[in-house]
């Protein structure tokens, strides 16, 4: 089962974001600065969760009384002053359970595109969740919930992280609305006993806060309690299917470019959301996009703010700091696309690429060797010819950055890291002396990538790859062909990934500890594994592991790519020993039915249609023991 996605707090009611006024095109760049400025000209429209204005002079003298007190050290709930007549709240009751949590996939893309878009267009969206929301309200017009609002109404200052929010248990009324575009509001009311998060808010406080807003909130804000009746379980679940809509699957751009087919995009970000939430994309990347994605919102935020503050005629200095912000907003945008495209979803805006160039051979046509070790001996040289031009370092970024094409870098036992792996554009050789485990590169943390090679010919040879807090795969390979030989892959993010376009060649290696395959071919590669030791790999951090197909070796088609297999121990991974992911469209020329089902080894039935689909894609396989995976040997999985 998937984990709950609505664990963010809800950002906006429904239909509150609306356009900037329509302006005719500036005529010249100041004019059109101007107009960036004024908030006219740029595709930044309201913010979705501006603040709600505070009015009158006793709201301004309350949040003008800041908490008497924090909470002590270890406390649950941050502690205020009260008066001694005043009632102290009562802890909240329990929200109902999650709906969603324990959707599978696919019944999150059936709810979201056939029942609650039908097929909408994006600038329709908030039209179908008005609608969808508004059916559910009508099945009960009163109810308890937990309205969480925001601590800005009560307090003026208070620490986000012991309050994110003030929670009041209040009893909701929905009245029917002929407007389905305006926003959601409802009425609320203290509900007996009055119960809070803070247990000693003052009531009158509450009170208060409420007659000012007229006793309205946005519906979005407020969240039914456990113990009330199926209708209620089902507004609960409406309101937690349009809360994640507009926290993860809408996006501020999308009522603003073309799109044919719009459930169809809401079905990738569906996609993404669940291969975030079941580990197929690390930890550490997810907390990437997640951060992405909130600082493209904190920017857009920023922006309307500046904008509102800005004068009549706005500055050179003021439409300049516009043109910043907006720019900026524009690159998160940028990114976010990228990360909802499935071809480009592990490597694409996740990592810097190389922009080295590369620097080919020395002017004068000689190769050096390079001597990694904290003190070169005459015994580290004795094998090498009399002409070998050497030179010796005790820090292998230095020798990689002192490396030509056609270079070797010889490493003599110890435990070295080199940021430099990561800019492999030369052909060199990198070769340990001694047994592979007496030498031990391992990743910086604070590095996205640990070896990433886009050379024509690299070598790695008798080393052991020790992966530490990066996230890429542990050995990418861009462009041309690496070469990994008795090598040993202690993985910590992804395995072994080998781009489009890109080759790979392992020998008399092991491979273990990926959180996704332990080798992952792209379409259009090229991979020859010969003596290798894959296992324990698939190694996600997900409640559910058995749910994902990821395992030994996986690879991705259309172009299909070519693997060639022999003699490969594959063994106790959490997926499969080998999986193959094929579009969704009927790529391979077998029976549909079957292919629906995925063939595994053991099934003579299947293995015919396994045979066949091997022949297509150039896979050849000999000698390999595939054995104690998981899920099983061998599948074709569907997309």
């Amino acid at each position: 089962m998937e984990s709950d996605p609505t664990t963010s707090e809800p950002e906006a009611a429904i239909g509150s974001v609306s356009p900037p006024a329509e302006q005719a095109d500036p005529a010249t760049p100041g004019d059109l600065a101007a107009a960036v400025a004024k908030g006219l000209a740029s595709p930044v429209r309201s913010v979705m969760a501006s603040p709600r204005p505070v009015k009158g002079k006793a709201a301004r003298r309350r949040l003008q009384l800041p908490p008497v007190s924090q909470a002590e050290a270890g406390d649950e709930e941050p502690v205020f002053a009260v008066a001694e007549d005043q009632e102290e709240a009562q802890p909240l009751p329990p929200l109902c359970a999650s709906p969603m949590r324990g959707m599978w996939r696919s019944e999150k893309v059936a709810l979201y595109c056939d029942q609650v878009l039908q097929g909408s267009k994006a600038e329709d969206a908030d039209e179908a969740m008005s609608k969808y929301l508004s059916e559910k309200l009508r099945l009960k017009d009163k109810w308890l919930g937990v309205w969480k609002s925001n601590p800005e109404l009560f307090f003026e200052k208070y620490e986000e992280a012991s309050i994110p929010f003030v929670g009041i248990l209040v009893e909701v009324t929905c009245k029917p609305r002929q407007n389905l575009s305006s926003c959601f509001k409802v009425t609320v009311s203290v509900a007996e006993p009055f119960s809070s998060n803070i247990a000693n808010i003052p009531r009158d406080l509450v009170d208060e806060v409420l007659e000012e807003l007229e006793y309205s909130a946005p519906l979005l804000e407020v969240y039914p309690v456990e113990g009330q009746d199926a209708d209620v379980q089902d507004i609960a679940l409406a309101l937690e299917v349009v809360r994640f809509f507009y926290d993860f699957l809408w996006r501020d751009w999308d009522d603003e470019e073309i799109c044919e087919n719009y459930t169809a995009l809401i079905e990738e970000r569906i996609n993404l959301w669940c291969d975030i939430q079941d580990g197929t994309i690390p930890g550490p990347i997810a907390q990437r996009f997640k951060k992405t994605l909130e600082k493209y919102k904190n920017k857009r935020v920023e922006l309307i703010e500046y904008q509102s503050n800005i004068k009549e005629d706005p500055s050179a200095a003021e439409a300049v700091e516009c043109w910043k912000k907006y720019y900026e907003i524009v690159m998160l945008c940028g990114l976010l696309k990228m990360w909802e495209d499935l071809r480009l979803r592990v490597h694409g805006p996740f990592f810097p690429r190389i922009l080295r160039r590369r620097k080919g051979k020395r002017d004068f046509g000689k190769t050096i060797t390079h001597i990694v070790a904290k003190v070169m001996t005459t015994d580290m040289v004795k094998n090498l010819s009399s002409d070998t031009l050497l030179q010796q370092h005790d820090d292998l970024n230095l020798a990689l950055d002192n490396c030509y094409s056609g270079d070797v870098v010889v490493i003599f036992p110890g435990e070295y890291q080199a940021a430099n792996l990561a800019l492999l554009t030369d052909d060199i050789t990198i070769q340990g002396v001694g047994k592979r485990e007496e030498i031990m590169i391992t990743s910086e943390p604070s590095h996205d990538s640990f070896v990433v090679s886009k050379a024509d010919n690299v070598k790695l040879m008798q080393l052991s790859l020790i992966q530490q807090g990066t996230v890429d795969g542990i050995v990418v390979v861009e462009s041309g062909h690496l070469t990994l030989e008795n090598c040993l892959l202690k993985c910590e993010g992804t395995g072994v990934c080998v781009l489009t376009g890109a080759s790979l060649t392992i020998t008399d290696s092991e491979i273990t500890g990926a959180q996704g395959a332990g080798v992952e071919l792209y379409p259009g590669s090229i991979a020859i594994l010969e003596g290798n030791e894959i296992h324990h790999c698939n190694n996600l951090r997900t409640s559910d592991s058995s749910k994902s197909t990821l395992g030994g070796v996986n690879m991705k088609v259309l172009p299909a790519p070519k693997l060639k297999m022999t003699n490969n121990h594959i063994y106790n991974n959490n997926g499969y020993g080998v999986s193959i992911l094929q579009p969704s469209e009927q790529f391979f020329i077998v029976a549909e039915a079957a292919l629906n089902k995925g063939a595994a080894s053991g099934d003579k039935k299947d293995d015919k249609i396994l045979s066949k689909v091997m022949q297509t894609l150039n896979v050849e396989m000999n000698n390999n023991r595939i054995e104690a995976n998981l899920k099983g040997d061998i599948r074709i999985v569907t997309g």
